[in-house]
């Protein structure tokens, strides 16, 4: 029997990805000039980015409870088992809404083989966890296999990241306004990383070069095996960047250019994170 892995929108991976790994997408909302967009599927994240360099604040919503239940229902009826690699649930309400129309399609279908996983990622964190689980599908993996594997990776996944202007972290809710303000008044870029599922700053550095290596030098402490990897790379409308970056990492690990996944970060999570921003991915302990 087939399994399905559904993914959302913040995990940040194109078309591309869901279309090679035959992964499943449930859209966030995005609101911009008081109309509602699904995020990866009727907004442009070029829309978001320059819509916030013109001093616009969108905003974003989790994944509609109606998606889920229809979504959990289609699976439910063709007892087809479906694994939903969740967006951090201390970022977004998604994961718990999904959590809700699990219980309410199971009052009908109480045997449906529906599983979700709390990753405690974002973005191409998100995204990696997703297309290791999808490529386990693929070649015929079990679904404990698919879940054990899933929650492993999620575990190590490591989130290393900079952005241009902590004012959107912090409108959004995700930075103290002290973080924000600090960072604005002495024009340094933050460095930040996720911990338990929540967004952390990790220091403070002068001058963007710096930042690029520094967070090699992170990454360095933390990972391991990265030839044995996929390394995940995304950016808030800034590809030359995120394309030096890989080209470092290729040149400082002998890490493949066909093993880093660069995406532009989407228009949900780009609306807090703004443009700029560049977010590095990878494990610090993958499966061998």
């Amino acid at each position: 029997m087939s399994i399905k892995i559904l993914a959302d929108s913040a995990s940040d991976l194109s078309k591309k990805y869901y279309n090679e790994f035959n992964i499943e997408m449930v859209p966030l909302t995005v609101q911009l000039d008081d109309k509602e967009y699904e995020d990866g599927q009727t907004i442009n994240p070029k829309t978001v980015y320059n819509s916030m360099r013109d001093g616009k604040s969108p905003k974003t919503s989790q994944v509609s409870a109606s998606i889920f239940k229809a979504v959990f229902t289609k699976y439910a009826k063709a007892n087809e088992p479906l694994v939903y690699i969740a967006f951090s649930s201390e970022l977004s309400g998604t994961y718990q809404t999904a959590k809700m129309m699990e219980l309410e399609v199971k009052e009908d279908y109480p045997d449906a083989p529906i599983h979700i996983i709390d990753t405690k990622c974002a973005s191409i964190g998100c995204g990696l966890v997703a297309i290791h689980a999808a490529k386990l599908a693929q070649s015929g993996a079990s679904l404990d296999e698919i879940i054990d594997a899933a929650k492993y990776q999620a575990e190590h996944m490591e989130h290393i990241f900079t952005v241009d202007d902590l004012e959107y972290l912090y409108r959004g809710g995700r930075v103290s306004k002290t973080a924000a303000f600090v960072g604005t008044l002495l024009k340094i870029k933050p460095l930040l990383h996720v911990e338990n599922g929540k967004l952390i700053p990790l220091e403070k550095i002068r001058g963007s070069k710096k930042v690029l290596h520094r967070m090699l030098e992170v990454m360095k402490e933390r990972g391991t095996d990265f030839q044995n990897q996929t390394i995940g790379i995304s950016h808030g409308d800034d590809l030359e960047k995120a394309e030096l970056l890989a080209t470092m990492i290729s040149e400082k690990f002998g890490v493949k250019k066909d093993n880093i996944v660069i995406d532009m970060v989407g228009a949900a999570v780009g609306s807090h994170a703004g443009p700029g921003t560049i977010a590095l991915f990878f494990s610090n302990k993958p499966v061998k």
